[in-house]
């Protein structure tokens, strides 16, 4: 099956060969993915090399943490992504956008406050869990709407910390 992949504005043209082999562009990728203790923790290995992912599904994307940085994947199989593209359908850049916690965690800064103008990128929380700091940034430009979490507060797995016009 072939899917396009949109990973922070860049697509990818991903096929699964089998359970353990995925073809990304050109190069074919030995791959394990496997769920850690029914968390949304998940070990993946690829061609040799282990990492540790967090990995949640939100309204229509995924959020993915991987060594400490947080992004927004947004996964279409090439059917579905034909038939927008001829209803002239795309991906709106405005409404709000809540983001919430991909794990539970400590919120270490908020570096960012309500009524202020964001850059897509910019970091808007700064959240400890399991002794590594992770930058949750924003996935477009926007305004702080509100922030619902405090620096030194204890959130949960998908709590929302704050939201974007």
């Amino acid at each position: 099956m072939r899917y396009i992949s949109t990973i922070d504005g860049r697509e990818f043209d991903i096929e699964i060969m089998d359970d353990h082999h995925v073809r990304i562009g050109g190069r074919v990728i030995a791959v394990n993915f496997e769920s850690v203790s029914g968390q949304p923790v998940y070990s993946l290995i690829l061609d040799g090399k282990s990492f540790e992912s967090f990995v949640y599904e939100s309204d229509d994307e995924w959020q993915v943490l991987l060594r400490g940085r947080q992004y927004q994947v947004k996964v279409e199989d090439e059917r579905e992504k034909r038939l927008k593209a001829a209803a002239g359908g795309g991906v709106a850049e405005g409404g709000e956008f809540h983001l919430k916690a991909p794990m539970p965690g400590l919120v270490v800064a908020i570096p960012v406050s309500e009524g202020q103008e964001i850059q897509k990128g910019q970091v808007l929380v700064i959240l400890e869990s399991m002794k590594m700091q992770n930058e949750l940034k924003a996935p477009r430009d926007g305004v702080v709407a509100h922030i619902k979490a405090k620096a030194g507060e204890s959130v949960e797995q998908k709590q929302i910390l704050l939201n974007l016009h």
